[in-house]
């Protein structure tokens, strides 16, 4: 009896500390955004005409900026995976979180180097260089993954589905099952094998459900038998001479 109540004991703090979740990121955000404010406003000698009482207000500041945004970019991108990954699934759930770690981290960093009085101008353009090479040579990957958040949150079909897809890129007609909606391929069952097709070939074919006569074309007739894969029948003898 002790146990079971220990455990729902648990179970209800965990339910607490998911509702409160967002609360503390939001709540890390805005003083984030607080801290950069008055760092910025204390290097422009604001608050008081000690320019060492300045700088000591505009790094502590900067470095509570710091603190405060890496609390929020990971508990917001932690948030919205929770958000999506009913809908959207784990694999792109996880993209969405680590675009949103990316993005946060980095922002976080130049702001809070701008507080320090650094120049980022080299840096930002450094990083903006090396994102478009980046970009250039992944650029058939990401169309992938783009492609397939697309199709999870267009959802022309779903797993389980018998679907028939049509592309030239494809070599015409291709049906079968959907057993996996991935990163980047999405899996089908067909003809007893399974293949994988890039997300952006799936996304620019014709997708439709598998029309009935195709599926009865697949029932293949034994020329032997009476009806179609039943056992054979006998046939009549030609008539003899009378």
């Amino acid at each position: 009896m002790q146990n079971g109540r220990q455990i729902d004991v648990s179970t209800q703090v965990e339910r607490v500390k998911r509702k409160t979740r967002p609360w503390k990121s939001i709540i890390a955000l805005l003083l984030a955004i607080a801290s950069a404010v008055i760092s910025h406003q204390a290097r422009r000698g604001t608050f008081t005409t000690n320019n060492l009482t300045n700088q000591f207000i505009a790094y502590g500041t900067a470095v509570l900026f710091l603190v405060f945004g890496s609390i929020a970019t990971y508990g917001l991108a932690g948030k919205s995976r929770e958000l999506l990954e009913p809908t959207a699934g784990q694999a792109h759930s996880a993209i969405v979180r680590y675009a949103i770690l990316l993005v946060g981290a980095f922002t976080t960093l130049v702001i809070t180097l701008v507080l320090f009085g650094v120049d980022v101008s080299q840096l930002v353009l450094g990083g903006a260089i090396t994102t478009v090479f980046l970009s250039i040579a992944a650029q058939q990957a990401l169309g992938n993954v783009f492609a397939g958040l697309v199709l999870v949150f267009a959802r022309p079909f779903q797993v389980g589905d018998a679907v028939r897809l049509q592309a030239g890129a494809l070599g015409g007609t291709l049906d079968g099952i959907v057993t996996d909606i991935g990163i980047t391929y999405v899996r089908f069952h067909t003809d007893g094998s399974v293949m994988s097709i890039p997300n952006s070939q799936v996304l620019n074919a014709m997708v439709g459900p598998i029309p009935p006569e195709a599926e009865d074309a697949e029932v293949v007739a034994d020329g032997k038998s009476g009806t179609p894969g039943g056992p054979e029948q006998p046939q009549p003898r030609p008539a003899g001479p009378v």
